[in-house]
């Protein structure tokens, strides 16, 4: 139901004593569905068998639709990566689903990016000068044949990532897969999330710890701003080399993006949502009869705002869990019709009521305007809604999928023009102000709220 959507997810799982973990490639890339729905990949090898022997399988859609039964049992390695994604840079082509997989001079390299990088077209260029030919249109694409470029001149694949890590400007959460290595960078601001896992003698690296749970592997911690790590033979290893101190974490994923079972950077998401919601009933009283969230997103935080009001929490909406996401809606009608496939109003729980509608954002205002008609014309006597989040101002250039300002209601229209055009008795935003305290207190991004970007962005 989101106008938001995140860029992609990483997963990464090296099993020391040789078992196969293409089923847990698998598990894990399900438990990231979320970050993704495009298309997704997957890619392994022996680290006991040839260079170069990579098996790779990526197309376009869900996980459950690209890997087959008899895909999956027609691959096998000890070491593997995979990615799910949604496509900000580059077109929903099979061409750029990942991972993108590498031959060249010194073997193989097989890589997975989450974020979006903003001096692709500077980095691009350079290697067009030097006679590359590129197959997909992703700046993936292009971190991949900067770390095999450097490769060649460099004593491991770990040094050319490093060199290639320094060139580049934006958020990344990357795992690299050389034929005898496990290798997972995040960017130096810590805008795109990366974490560690260790079941027996298997690491695993992923974008949420859910994806850890999912193949039954222990949170060890988070892969800190600027750090690599490298899963060897010899187990684990840190470089810091790229770490500045100064952090920004994306703060969207505390809003939005990560699965409420999540902890990311010491911050259980669960509980972050709770927070905004119980900021929200301080900030934005109002006298109701219910508090109900759009799901699944604004379920947690109006949860809080429940608890912080003393007005009772109830589920008003029917989510249809079996919508495909291939429904065509080529026209605004359309679209707005897909609303009422997916969500279906509970008559009796809000006929005669005043509710308090939470949700997490208003990008465009068209899917919050269908669900406040769907309330009123159940028996509704008013509508306030809340959000989750301050009004978008900005669009984001790190791999969110915050369109560009002619696309943002708040962009262009006061509080009080937008709770007119979507039909509410009265709107709240979160306030500012409030955004670390639900994220913890961690140092965030907020770009898209305030245009104070963490790094030039020309």
């Amino acid at each position: 139901m989101a106008d938001l959507k995140e860029a992609c997810g990483v997963f990464g799982i090296y099993d020391l004593d040789g078992g196969n973990v293409v089923p847990s490639v698998y598990y894990g890339l399900t438990a990231l569905q979320h970050r993704g729905q495009e298309s997704c990949g997957l890619a392994v090898t022996r680290t006991d068998g040839e260079i170069g022997n990579i098996q790779f399988h990526k197309d376009l859609g869900l996980v459950s639709e690209v890997f087959r039964k008899e895909t999956l049992e027609k691959m096998s390695g000890d070491i593997g990566i995979g990615h799910v994604r949604y496509s900000t840079t580059g077109a929903s082509v099979a061409e750029n689903a990942q991972p993108l997989v590498l031959s060249y001079i010194k073997g193989t390299l097989a890589l997975a990016h989450n974020g979006n990088l903003v001096n692709t077209q500077e980095l691009k260029w350079e290697l067009i000068q030097n006679g590359a030919i590129f197959h997909t249109t992703t700046d993936s694409e292009v971190i991949a044949f900067h770390i095999a470029r450097e490769r060649v001149h460099s004593k491991s694949v770990e040094e050319a990532i490093l060199k290639t890590a320094r060139k580049l400007r934006g958020a990344y959460g990357l795992v690299v897969m050389s034929p005898r290595k496990l290798i997972g960078v995040r960017d130096p601001f810590g805008l795109k999330p990366l974490c560690i896992g260790k079941k027996d003698n298997t690491y695993v690296l992923a974008s949420e710890s859910c994806a850890l749970t999912s193949v039954g592997a222990e949170f060890v911690r988070d892969v800190e701003p600027g750090e690599m790590v490298t899963i060897s033979k010899n187990g684990i290893e840190s470089n810091r080399e790229l770490s500045t101190g100064k952090h920004a974490h994306c703060v969207f994923e505390y809003i939005y993006f990560a699965r409420l079972d999540s902890v990311l950077d010491g911050v259980g998401i669960y509980d972050a949502r709770i927070r905004g919601g119980k900021s929200l009933a301080k900030s934005y009283p109002v006298e109701a009869d219910l508090v109900t969230g759009v799901p699944e997103s604004g379920i947690p935080a109006a949860k809080g705002f429940s608890e912080a009001s003393g007005i009772p929490f109830g589920l008003a909406f029917y989510k249809n869990s079996y919508i495909g996401r291939t429904f065509i809606k080529p026209t605004q009608k359309e679209r707005e019709s897909s609303v009422h496939m997916k969500l279906s109003v509970l008559d009796s729980v809000v006929k005669g009521k005043r509710i308090v509608l939470v949700d997490d954002s208003i990008v465009r205002g068209t899917t919050i305007a269908n669900l406040i008609h769907m309330l009123k014309k159940a028996g509704a006597l008013e509508v306030h809604v809340r959000i989750c989040s301050p009004p978008f101002l900005h669009p984001c250039y790190f791999g969110t999928d915050v369109p560009s300002n002619d696309q943002l209601i708040a962009s262009s229209h006061t509080t009080e023009e937008i709770r007119q055009m979507i039909g509410a008795d009265s709107l709240g935003y979160m306030e500012i102000d409030y955004l670390e305290g639900m994220a913890g207190g961690l140092p965030l991004c907020k770009a898209c709220f305030d245009g104070k970007y963490p790094m030039d962005i020309k």
